[in-house]
């Protein structure tokens, strides 16, 4: 079979593996069992568009659909039988009108209800599509209207809330047209949606997490990398070393839950080998809308020999910012701009942050081009001050450290050596309503380079937390980990700043603080380390103006989304700096934003990584008159 079937040049230097040569086959899916590879158009301005559905009236159907990503036929949960869902086309303004029906088969191991929650989008309660919360799930043979008005323009994207069905393949993009022009110009527009794919049942991989979270952790620590860290650093920081990370029950090459060793990574829908094609004529400037919606991988994203121009994070506009790479938390979206030339083909690159795989796509002149694909960069072996708990023990490399860097305690340190875990240093409750503080005393750095953080008691002698960060650091100007001094210009949120003043204008009245808590051992995550299950709902008062601060107790990256209203994070100032639906959270941060309560009902407030989520990292939040 000629190569310029997998989108390759008959003469690149290119082998396939019996794998690789399946999964190429395999690669559009149920597309692929017809012969046929699959010819998404995703350019949203360019005609005959089979998989973007426009208008302000919606049919869709959720059932099952067989697709073949890895070489072995699975049953998928699909949207009109699409894998990822349609697009949907939406414009400011709209009344939108959605039939969604459960076509599900009886038994589905995806479950016998379903739902979908459209993912940063300002609605009724009653449409955000949370069973249990805003309504009682589509059950099996039903369906379920959807109508309200878009209230927002930009790039945006829609899921199941139901049991695991957004691992299953329940997910899709919104494309929202806005009423004024835009602040950029462009001529093609591309959606390029990131997933991950497993063809495990998505209940077994989060039973086998219970069981076993470090599965996925092939390349922990050897005795010949002791021996090369004690010719470089010295026998006893490198005992030291291994001593702090053995107290926190943690590997510094353990960076996600699941890794492509149980994933295949897809670009709208596609494998690798599929090599999804965006075209472009050269010197045409192209928008990219970026969406992660996978359910627990971080990616960062890059196109080798172009240089991008992001123009809107979360649907919303910042001041243009141009870089060459960036990390996309899941559950986020970025929109950049690029302006392909000089050569006829680009690779879209996106590895997972854990270095252990990867997806790509081209931006090409002509279908059946494929540029260089680069390697994997090396696997971060993370240090304490990585983690933002550069205290934990010596030997590390502390050259990037800054004063007041994170110094953790795990939860079997001796009593009497811990911080009381109701107050900080200055005597200050530190639990959840800080509403008799002043407006400004948590804001930013929440006072952590003179303050030693406090913990909720909820925390302490907790079964479910097996950690605590003692002066965590908003972290806005770093990469992430694994990014930093990597020879390319990497975003941070310090770099990105919207495009507009603070929509509402107020101080906030009172604080809320949280901490995201959790235990590696057990896989067990949860807000305060106390579960969803058995926690009581976070009330606001409709209308109010309130900040959120959140610390990161963990060891992990939590992408942290409130349904239904914005969140502004905060500069290290304590000013508005930028508005967003998801927040990410780096091990070891404190963040704090703003959030206006400006819509009635009972909301979801959690961790958007699915299985963390489905753990017990998750809130109820009850705005009431």
């Amino acid at each position: 079979m000629p190569p310029e079937i997998f989108g390759i040049e008959a003469d690149g230097p290119f082998k396939l593996s019996r794998r690789h040569f399946v999964q190429g086959l395999a690669a559009g899916g149920a597309i692929a069992s017809l012969g046929l590879w699959p010819r998404q158009a995703w350019a949203l301005k360019s005609p005959g568009q089979p998989n973007v559905l426009s208008g302000t009236e919606f049919d869709l159907s959720i059932g099952e659909t067989p697709m073949n990503f890895t070489g072995r036929t699975r049953t998928a949960i699909t949207v009109n039988g699409s894998l990822p869902a349609p697009v949907l086309r939406w414009r400011e303004g709209d009344n939108v009108t959605l039939r969604v029906s459960n076509r599900l088969p009886p038994g589905s191991i995806h479950g016998q209800d379903t739902s979908i929650h459209w993912h940063g989008i300002l609605l009724p309660a009653n449409m955000d599509g949370v069973p249990g919360l805003s309504f009682n799930a589509i059950a099996l043979g039903e369906a379920y209207l959807y109508r309200f008005q878009v209230r927002q323009g930009g790039t945006y994207w829609y899921h199941s809330h139901s049991a695991s069905q957004e691992q299953g393949g329940l997910y899709g993009a919104i494309i929202i047209d806005p009423l004024e022009a835009e602040p950029f110009t462009y001529d093609r527009d591309y959606v390029v949606l990131l997933s991950d794919w497993t063809d495990l049942d998505p209940t077994a991989l989060f039973s086998r997490l219970k069981k076993m979270p470090g599965y996925d952790n092939y390349y922990k620590r050897t005795v010949s990398d002791f021996f090369h860290d004690m010719q470089s650093k010295g026998l006893g920081a490198t005992i030291e070393d291994r001593k702090a990370w053995g107290k926190m029950r943690m590997t510094p090459t353990d960076m996600s839950d699941v890794n492509a060793n149980t994933y295949t990574y897809l670009m709208n829908g596609t494998t690798a080998l599929g090599n999804w094609t965006g075209l472009f004529r050269s010197g045409e400037k192209v928008r990219l809308r970026f969406i992660n919606g996978s359910a627990m991988t971080y990616f960062d994203v890059r196109i080798p020999g172009l240089k991008m121009t992001v123009v809107a994070a979360d649907g919303q506009y910042v001041h243009p910012v141009t870089i060459d790479e960036f990390r996309i938390a899941v559950a986020e979206t970025f929109d950049v701009i690029v302006e392909p030339s000089g050569q006829d083909a680009f690779t879209i690159f996106a590895q997972d942050m854990g270095r252990t795989g990867h997806v790509s796509g081209t931006l090409a002149v002509r279908e059946g081009l494929r540029a260089p694909v680069p390697a994997v960069d090396p696997r971060p072996i993370m240090t304490m001050a990585d983690m933002g708990h550069g205290g934990m023990g010596g030997g590390h490399d502390m050259s990037r450290m800054n004063p007041g860097d994170s110094a953790t305690m795990t939860q079997d340190v001796p009593a009497t050596a811990r911080q009381p875990a109701a107050t900080t240093m200055s005597g200050m409750p530190a639990g959840h309503d800080m509403a008799s503080m002043s407006a400004g005393s948590t804001s930013g750095m929440g006072g952590s380079a003179s303050i030693m953080q406090g913990h909720p008691a909820s925390e302490n002698g907790n079964p479910l937390v097996d950690m605590q960060t003692m002066s965590p650091r908003p972290k806005l100007d770093d990469p992430g980990m694994g990014l930093m001094n990597n020879g390319r210009q990497v975003l941070t949120y310090a770099a990105l700043k919207s495009a507009f003043d603070d929509p509402d204008g107020r101080d906030p009245g009172r604080d809320v603080e949280l901490h995201l808590t959790g235990h590696m051992e057990r896989f067990a995550w949860s807000f305060d380390g106390l579960k969803f299950s058995s926690v009581e709902p976070l009330r606001l008062t409709y209308g109010e103006r309130m900040r959120i601060v959140l610390v990161n107790d963990t060891m992990m990256a939590h992408p942290i989304h409130l349904h239904g209203m914005w969140s502004d994070l905060e500069d290290e100032q304590g000013n508005f700096h930028l508005r967003k639906h998801t927040i990410d959270m780096p091990p070891g941060s404190k963040r704090t934003y703003r959030v206006r309560a400006d819509a009635l009902g009972r909301w979801a407030y959690h961790c958007h990584l699915l299985y963390h989520m489905e753990a017990g990292m998750m809130r109820e939040v009850r705005v009431e008159e």
